[in-house]
């Protein structure tokens, strides 16, 4: 039995003990983490990051509402490439007048500046689509591998399989009435489903070795039988100037804006994402930066 001055010490000493860990596990419930991530605030109009290891959504903001994706457009016209059985990169290509009128009569659209008469392989046009966002590549792609005995029946099976790839991967806010972008009233998707498209996309060997290429230098044989060099650059200005960036594709227009579907890789961890309709160039870059700098900290 504890009596006198030992036993009221004895009680308070347990009384503080009890009220410490009140104290202690209030603290614990309300408390800011000590390395609490601001999300970040993005001038894009649509946004979306995931993990691409867990596929874990990392940040939000208009992530299901349908935009234009201007030559965001083009990581589809890849994929449908990419995905046709015995498929032959080194299969040659001859460029057709159609291509390079087709940027002409699109208010010289971005090219990949193919000439009429020239040799290329498959390989070379995703190079020619992917880096320089060539909508003559686009164009010769969707000819190529399209179904049909004239070119516009061609084009419209192309379309059609980019639309059952979208069906595919659950891209369920996605409609594709173009194969580079340029679209007919009819072209959109989202940044959620545009980042599912990629991260599928970069299964890829030859995709991700494409996107993550920040210039080359390839050779093409000319109609007279001699050759030529075509020297493309990569428009995503995430490679060189953010680490660990690994693709993917920029896109722009009137009503597209800036948009930039993104990857990176650090210490063993990918984030992909999509901003859509941001209002600079110079923004659509700080936008995703952002996002990935998010993104590697949550």
């Amino acid at each position: 039995m504890i009596t006198g001055i030992k036993g009221a010490r004895v009680r308070r000493a347990a009384a503080a003990v009890i009220t410490a860990g009140a104290v202690l596990s209030t603290g614990a419930l309300t408390a800011a983490p000590a390395q609490a991530v601001t999300k970040p605030t993005i001038t894009a109009k649509g946004g979306y990051v995931m993990n691409n290891g867990t596929g874990r959504s990392l940040f939000t903001k208009a992530a299901d509402t349908k935009l234009s994706t201007g030559s965001t457009t083009k990581i589809m016209t890849a994929k449908v490439v990419l995905s046709q059985s015995n498929l032959n990169l080194d299969a040659k290509v001859t460029v057709q007048k159609a291509y390079s009128d087709y940027i002409v009569d699109n208010n010289y659209a971005s090219s990949a500046h193919l000439i009429v008469g020239d040799k290329v392989t498959v390989r070379q046009l995703l190079y020619g689509l992917m880096l320089p966002s060539g909508c003559d590549a686009a164009y010769a792609l969707a000819d190529k591998f399209g179904s049909g005995s004239t070119r516009a029946a061609r084009v419209k099976s192309f379309l059609s399989k980019m639309n059952s790839t979208a069906k595919s991967l659950g891209m369920t806010n996605t409609h594709f009435d173009s194969f580079d972008g340029i679209g007919r009233g009819s072209n959109y998707s989202t940044p959620r489903d545009l980042t599912k498209l990629a991260s599928s996309a970069m299964k890829s060997s030859t995709f991700r070795t494409v996107v993550k290429t920040k210039s080359t230098k390839q050779k093409a044989t000319t109609k007279s039988g001699g050759y030529r060099y075509y020297n493309w650059d990569n428009t995503n200005p995430l490679l060189g100037t953010y680490t660990g960036t690994i693709g993917v594709k920029t896109g722009s227009g009137p009503e597209a804006k800036f948009c930039l579907v993104f990857a990176a890789t650090r210490n063993g961890k990918t984030v992909i994402g999509t901003v859509l309709a941001s209002t600079s160039v110079a923004n659509r870059t700080a936008d995703a930066k952002k996002l990935l700098n998010y993104g590697f900290a949550v």
